[in-house]
């Protein structure tokens, strides 16, 4: 939430989830500094405009870009030398599209997100045969148009967990600060992916839930390729 989110809970929060790869949006240097404490690889641009993002890492990664509209989409590469567990390599791809609005912003945020979506779609029709994870705050419902193009071409898990359990997807961001979840528009996108297990969990201050997703490389997919 721009950085009001509390930092140590944050870092204690990724701690306990055990995870190895963490991605950021509205990053600010307090929260940069507690994750960074919490793992040690990855790259870091806070900010206090809302722009900041992060990518944490247990192992060591190469890192590059997507470049969007408004605010460029973040890339991680990792690769088996420094990931025993992988067989191959596997993107990690950090987005955070601009969030509609109403108003006398209406325009501008429209042709951000419009853009941000182009950029985006363009970068996986440019790269088909990776396996990847694309993952961030979308700031769209399955209702949207911006998501429907995006899962046309990568796997929404969340809802492939949940079908597989007859349930359904937890919603992700409240209103304020400590309400109820009312929509779903964070979102974990895969191809040549597996998920093993898919929750919602609470940031403290912040109004976005973080989730914390366990994923396996689908080797039957990755031959293939």
């Amino acid at each position: 939430m721009n950085g009001r989110a509390d930092p140590e809970a944050f870092a204690d929060l990724v701690r306990s989830s055990g995870a190895d790869v963490v991605v950021a949006q509205e990053l600010a240097p307090e929260q940069a500094h507690a994750l960074a404490s919490a793992l040690p690889h990855g790259r870091f641009e806070p900010a206090r405009d809302f722009t900041g993002m992060g990518i944490a890492l247990r192992h060591p990664a190469e890192f590059d870009r997507v470049p969007l509209a408004y605010r460029d989409a973040r890339i991680a590469r990792l690769d088996p030398a420094h990931w025993p567990a992988l067989t191959g390599g596997l993107e990690i791809v950090n987005v955070h599209m601009a969030s509609p609005s109403f108003g006398w912003q209406a325009w501008a945020r429209f042709s951000h997100r419009r853009e941000q979506c182009r950029g985006l779609v363009e970068y996986l029709d440019e790269t088909p045969g990776r396996t990847r994870a694309v993952l961030g705050d979308f700031n769209a419902t399955p209702a949207w148009p911006l998501y429907r193009v995006v899962a046309e071409r990568v796997e929404d898990l969340a809802l492939s967990h949940a079908r597989s359990r007859s349930a359904k997807p937890a919603r992700t961001w409240a209103r304020w600060v400590g309400g109820p979840p009312l929509l779903r528009i964070d979102h974990c996108f895969g191809s040549g992916l597996r998920v093993d297990d898919f929750r919602v969990v609470a940031i403290r201050g912040s109004d976005h839930s973080g989730l914390v997703v366990d994923l396996s490389v689908d080797e039957r997919v990755a031959s293939a390729r």
